[in-house]
């Protein structure tokens, strides 16, 4: 019988990528998330050095000045659940770039001969980073399944290392561009268009590919699949117990965190210690964080279960506290060893939390939105809420005592969270 045009099979080959989609190699997607990670904290961390100078510039009070580095903590909480919409909308390669180059925008906002400007541009800052912080786990958990918790560890490492580096080069840079605190934290905008060119081929590829989805041969590729179908949404995830477990171990763990980025250096001081042999106390802390968090995630990934690991943690935060509490300066670095790896491990094994307790990348953008929300707008009360409560006693006994119960509180969801299972 004879066979109808019709009926016979179409045979497809995929078409060869295009020059600007082969250049999107491994090697070199590893590049674009390690530079994109950088961005995530350095503009932060870089502002910290100049806040001093910012006042006297605009004649802004202690609170106001305050709020230069709060806005961004809290609008990180106000911008993280419209993230997941975004990426199911454009696809998580564009929202990346866009998010990182309106974070240059922000940063550059910032600068402006403007009070109003200056806390315009901490907004910006603030929303660009909670899409590149609820984006990134989506994106390591499609590109990289097989090792998401390994990818989640370099990219948190990154963003330590950029706050580091931030924060030691803004007066070096300061004083080697002339220009003031205003060429010292505009010159971070620069790290965002380097990143942006560097992620720009990932952009060209997913465009290609989702092209190849849709064409009229209707020939998908392995690549091509993965980036236009990247899995269902959770249904219900406000109601998981598990997404809250997550959520409370990350923004309570973080509140710790910015608590002591805000307060640990004063509270050596206030207690004997040299200011500037506190600073280095204090910086050999956020150094161990580096370590933390590189090597937590990757324990995390060749365990079944982490409830073991994250109890650690909740320990090693406990004990650091405890001691700041009992012997603030003859245990001082013994505390910020401690206070370093359990802080940087913290978050580490929280990110590493949001691809491992999750199916897709879809899933994992998704718990991002929603623990990052929560997590950010608990941290952003940290700061205040201790500096409220120090002003109340006259001490800092009140506030470390605090701290020890809610790290019976970040003990008690980790080991929720780390228990097998997949939302």
């Amino acid at each position: 019988m004879a066979v109808t045009r019709a009926q016979q099979p179409v045979v497809t080959t995929p078409a060869p990528l295009p020059a600007a989609a082969r250049l999107a190699h491994p090697l070199l997607l590893l590049t674009g998330i390690v530079l994109v990670a950088l961005n995530m904290r350095a503009c932060l961390a870089a502002v910290s050095p100049m806040v001093g100078d910012i006042q006297r510039t605009f004649g802004l009070s202690a609170t106001a000045s305050g709020l230069i580095t709060t806005v961004p903590v809290l609008f990180q909480g106000v911008g993280a659940p419209l993230t997941p919409r975004l990426t199911r909308r454009f696809g998580a390669e564009r929202v990346v770039l866009g998010a990182v180059l309106v974070l240059g925008a922000g940063v550059l906002l910032r600068v402006l001969p403007s009070a109003a400007a200056l806390y315009a541009g901490c907004v910006v800052i603030g929303v660009a980073i909670a899409v590149l912080n609820v984006s990134m786990p989506g994106l390591v958990k499609r590109e990289f399944p097989d090792r998401a918790a390994t990818m989640t560890g370099v990219y948190s490492t990154t963003m330590l290392v950029g706050a580091t580096l931030a924060a030691g080069t803004s007066v070096p840079l300061e004083h080697a561009l002339g220009g003031g605190w205003r060429a010292s934290l505009g010159a971070w905008s620069l790290l965002a268009v380097v990143a942006a060119v560097a992620w720009l081929p990932q952009v060209l590829r997913a465009r290609q590919e989702r092209g190849a989805v849709t064409g009229s041969a209707g020939a998908v590729t392995g690549s091509a699949a993965a980036t236009a179908v990247p899995g269902k949404p959770i249904e219900g995830i406000w109601k998981s117990p598990l997404a809250w477990q997550i959520s409370l171990f990350m923004g309570i763990s973080s509140l710790l965190v910015y608590i002591l980025v805000a307060w640990m250096p004063t509270i050596l001081a206030d207690h004997g210690m040299d200011r500037g042999q506190a600073g280095l106390v204090f910086a050999f802390s956020n150094l161990l964080q580096v370590a933390g968090a590189f090597l937590v995630p990757l324990m995390a990934g060749r365990m079944t279960s982490q409830r073991a690991l994250a109890v650690t943690m909740a320990v090693l935060n406990g004990l650091g506290i405890a001691m700041l509490l009992v012997a603030p300066v003859s245990a001082a670095w013994a505390s910020a060893a401690v206070l370093g790896l359990a802080q940087g491990g913290s978050l580490g094994l929280g990110l590493a939390f949001i691809v491992l307790r999750t199916g897709s990348a879809a899933g994992a953008a998704q718990l991002g939105g929603m623990s990052q929300a929560i997590g950010y707008l608990v941290a952003a009360a940290g700061p205040v809420g201790a500096g409220a409560l120090h002003q109340l006693t006259g001490g800092w006994e009140a506030t470390l005592a605090l701290m020890l119960v809610l790290v019976l509180v970040v003990g008690a969801a980790g080991w929720g969270a780390g228990r097998n299972r997949t939302l």
